[in-house]
């Protein structure tokens, strides 16, 4: 049974809707959601991975791989595409909502909103994709056990971090399914939303850490990223060469000509992608002046994916704009759901983003882009860095992963409930921790499988299968 709301039925009652999430139960129960064996995997996770080096960057793909080895936590950022592939195996409730399908706990984050307030949401939407809404909450539950076992927490205590976020998700969006549509399209989780909510359950030492972190937030903005990523030169900014993690674009290809070709056609795409965003915007942004273009690898799982930064400058090298054009493939989510509606994967990532999160990015936006070897690719655009406030699960306590867990939980409920029915949702999760417990349990089963899985991959690295590179 679907419970995706059609034309015909989008004005349907609060009742009805209700009872769809009940009847969802009977193909879906709640506690069925515990279940997970390596007998369901009808993929091999390596065979995943090394598709989608295929279409990537040929010599950046063994730093993907290195940087995924390096723990299993490592591993899991990585690996959205073999998670998708085994959660397709199990029994889907047929709620749908706007995923962001790749709802790690490393990929929500603090940043600045247009009105300059730190807001806390999710950061990462390149596999953003409609589809049943239990795959966010299993990934998130199953990066918060993989963190707390990376930490040297106890079992009990890894299990009560993650009830205490699958708890806060369902808590949420049945407090999000009594409010009006427009109320919940408005919430948002700035610094006072966090303390109203978290702020009378966390001690000191979790307090100081978060103001820590809002503080930190602030700082990392595109002077930062000026002063550590360009260097002036008569007076221009360039960017620094440190490759292959950051190369201008001048020494990414070797062949006479093909520098200049991607840079024209980089600046006749960021033109067309002009319309991709509001005319105020627009006009804003027709007041920087193009300085210069590098290639830079980022995250873990993107890493060989096309990234470049284009550097804008307005009044003069104390006003940089640096803006990220990143190569927006089918979502890991396309292959197991329904195909894109979106005309460009580019424009899929930005519409989804837009959908989940309470604020976006000014100058987000998307084109598509030429490359010398006749292949057309997709790509959004974005700022690098206004304002960037980053977990730092390596070193939190187990209170403030707690503290942490919860927001990413609230923050992924908001995201549903805007996208989805959240009556419908609230119904099928109901008042009982039945659906808590049961991601719980799945959490270390496949964190168990996460474990065997990033073992698989030092293994094949090791006997030489698999080409690995470390970029520390």
């Amino acid at each position: 049974m679907a419970t995706t709301l059609s034309r015909s039925d989008t004005y349907a009652t609060v009742a009805q809707r209700a009872a769809r999430g009940k009847a969802a139960r009977n193909v879906s129960p709640r506690s069925g959601h515990a279940n997970w064996s390596s007998a369901l995997r009808t993929l091999d996770p390596l065979t995943l991975l090394a598709e989608q080096g295929a279409t990537r960057v040929p010599e950046l793909d063994p730093i993907r791989y290195g940087r995924m080895a390096a723990s299993p936590f490592a591993y899991f950022r990585g690996a959205a595409l073999p998670m998708a592939a085994d959660l397709a195996t199990v029994a889907q409730t047929g709620v749908r909502v706007q995923l962001c399908g790749d709802a790690h706990l490393s990929n929500f984050g603090g940043f600045a909103s247009p009105e300059r307030d730190l807001v806390f949401d999710i950061n990462d939407f390149d596999e953003t994709h409609p589809g049943p809404f239990e795959w966010d909450v299993k990934r998130l539950a199953a990066s918060l056990e993989i963190a707390g076992r990376g930490r040297g927490f106890d079992a009990a205590t890894n299990r009560k971090i993650v009830l205490q976020g699958v708890r806060t998700y369902r808590e949420t969006v049945r407090q999000l399914s009594k409010l009006p549509k427009l109320d919940i399209w408005y919430a948002k989780l700035d610094v006072p939303a966090v303390l109203g909510i978290w702020g009378n359950d966390i001690g000191n030492a979790t307090l100081a850490s978060l103001q820590r972190a809002v503080t930190k937030a602030g700082s990392k903005d595109r002077l930062k990223a000026r002063d550590k990523l360009t260097h002036l030169v008569d007076g221009e900014l360039e960017f620094r060469s440190d490759p292959p993690l950051l190369v201008p674009i001048e020494d990414v290809f070797d062949e006479p000509g093909e520098a200049a070709h991607v840079e024209a056609n980089l600046s006749d795409a960021l033109k067309s992608y002009r319309k991709t965003i509001t005319s105020d915007r627009r006009a804003l942004l027709n007041t920087f002046r193009y300085v210069a273009t590098a290639r830079k690898v980022v995250g873990v799982g993107s890493v060989g994916t096309r990234c470049w930064l284009a550097l804008f400058v307005g009044r003069d090298n104390d006003d940089p704009l640096f803006l990220q054009i990143k190569q927006a493939e089918a979502s890991v989510l396309e292959r197991f759901t329904t195909k894109s509606t979106a005309a460009n994967h580019g424009q899929r990532v930005v519409e989804g983003q837009r959908l989940m999160q309470a604020t976006s990015d000014i100058f987000l936006g998307w084109q598509r882009i030429d490359a010398p070897d006749g292949v057309t690719r997709d790509f959004y655009v974005r700022q690098l860095w206004d304002w960037k406030a980053s977990a730092a699960v390596d070193t939190m306590d187990p209170e403030l992963l707690g503290v942490y867990a919860g927001m990413c939980a609230w923050t992924l409920a908001r995201a549903h409930a805007r996208s989805g029915d959240a009556i419908t949702l609230a119904s099928y999760l109901g008042t009982s921790p039945t659906f808590d417990r049961a991601l719980a349990d799945f959490a270390v089963a496949y964190a168990d499988q996460n474990e065997v899985d990033h073992q698989v991959l030092v293994d094949a690295i090791k006997d030489g299968r698999v080409a690995a590179e470390s970029d520390i």
